[in-house]
C-alpha cells in the first residue's frame, strides 16, 4: 500500500516530527531536539497516524520502533524533506543569505585539535550563522540529518553523497621525554612488546581505516585504551606508555619525542554532505570555509 497515493498529503509540520521520533528512537529524544514538550510531539505523531489511517511505531520499553508502514512513509517523508531543503535552498540563493544552523560531525582529533579553533572566524563573518561542531568518534548519517557536514577518513561508497578530499595526514608513534628517560625508546618493532602501549578502544572503532595499531605492531596490546584521539595524546603526554598518535596534534605538544622504529602510515580526511544540500548558501559556506582553512595550512598535516 502506497501511503500518500490516495490520501492528501500530510502536515510538514507533523511530518517533521515523525522524522525526528525515527531519527531518535523515542519521543523524549525527539522532543528534546525539536524543543517541544513531550506531550505534543506524542500528540502530533498521533494525529499523523489518524490522518494516514495506518499505525506508523511501536511502543517498546526502550523507545518508538517504526513499524512496516512506519518504514515505508520514512522513505516518502525523507523525500519530503529533501524537496523542502531544496525550495529553501533557491530561495536564499536568489539573495546570498548565510543564515541558519549547521552541524558538522567530525572525529576528535581533528574536530577539536583544528576546527573548534577557527570556526570562530566563520561566524563572526556571518552573524546569522549557528554553528554545532560535534567532535566524537562516532558515524554520522547523513540521510537521517544526524550532522549537515560529515569529516570522514574514509570516502563514502554509497548514497547521494558529495565527498570532497580534504587532505592526507600521519599517524606514528610517540612518547613523553619523561618516559623516554626512565624506559628508554624501542629501536625495532619488536621491541614495542617491553613497553607500556597507550590505545584506542577496538570495539569502539568507527571506521575500518580507523583500526590501524596492527599496521605498527602485530601483537599490538595497549594497557591502557582511551577512545578519543585527543585523550589518548594527552594520555603519552603524561608519561603513561608509547601511543599510535596524529602527528598534526603530536607536533604541538613539546613533551613528546618521535619513535622511528616503525615507519608513519597515512590515512585522509574526506568532507562530506547529503547531496540535496549542495544548493544550501550556510552548507556552501562552511564547506568552503573547512576546506579553505586546511589547504592554508596544509603543513601542519604534512
Amino acid at each position: 500500500m502506497k501511503l500518500l497515493e490516495t490520501r492528501m498529503a500530510p502536515n510538514p509540520r507533523r511530518v517533521r516530527i515523525f522524522l525526528a521520533v525515527a531519527r531518535a528512537g523515542q519521543i523524549l529524544g525527539a522532543a528534546r531536539r525539536l524543543e517541544l514538550n513531550h506531550a505534543t510531539v506524542s500528540r502530533r505523531v498521533a494525529a499523523l497516524e489518524e490522518s494516514l489511517k495506518a499505525k506508523l511505531f511501536r511502543r517498546t520499553t526502550t523507545g518508538s520502533e517504526l513499524t512496516p508502514a512506519g518504514e515505508r512513509f520514512l522513505a516518502v517523508a525523507e523525500r519530503m524533506e529533501t524537496d523542502m531543503l531544496a525550495a529553501r535552498a533557491e530561495i536564499a540563493e536568489e539573495d546570498g543569505q548565510v543564515s541558519g544552523t549547521v552541524r558538522v560531525g567530525a572525529p576528535d582529533g581533528f574536530g577539536v585539535g583544528f576546527l573548534a579553533p577557527r570556526l570562530g572566524a566563520l561566524v563572526e563573518r556571518h552573524r546569522e550563522l549557528r554553528m554545532q561542531l560535534v567532535p566524537v568518534p562516532r558515524f554520522f548519517s547523513l540521510s537521517r540529518r544526524e550532522a549537515d557536514i560529515a569529516i570522514t577518513t574514509e570516502r563514502p561508497g554509497e548514497g547521494r553523497l558529495v565527498a570532497v578530499k580534504l587532505v592526507d595526514y600521519s599517524l606514528g608513534l610517540y612518547a613523553a621525554r619523561a618516559y623516554m628517560r626512565e624506559h628508554g625508546l624501542p629501536r625495532r618493532r619488536e621491541d614495542l612488546a617491553t613497553h607500556r602501549l597507550v590505545g584506542y578502544v577496538p570495539d569502539l572503532v568507527v571506521a575500518s581505516s580507523l583500526d590501524y595499531a596492527a599496521e605498527f605492531s602485530a601483537g599490538w596490546d595497549a594497557g591502557f585504551m582511551i577512545s578519543s584521539a585527543l585523550g589518548q595524546a594527552e594520555a603519552v603526554r603524561s608519561g603513561a606508555g608509547i601511543g599510535i598518535l596524529h602527528t598534526f596534534i603530536a607536533r604541538a605538544m613539546p613533551e613528546l619525542v618521535t619513535i622511528d622504529a616503525v615507519p608513519s602510515i597515512r590515512r585522509a580526511y574526506w568532507l562530506v554532505y547529503h547531496e540535496s544540500m549542495r544548493g544550501v548558501p550556510r552548507i556552501r559556506a562552511v564547506a568552503a570555509f573547512i576546506a579553505d582553512a586546511v589547504e592554508r595550512e596544509r603543513h601542519l598535516f604534512e
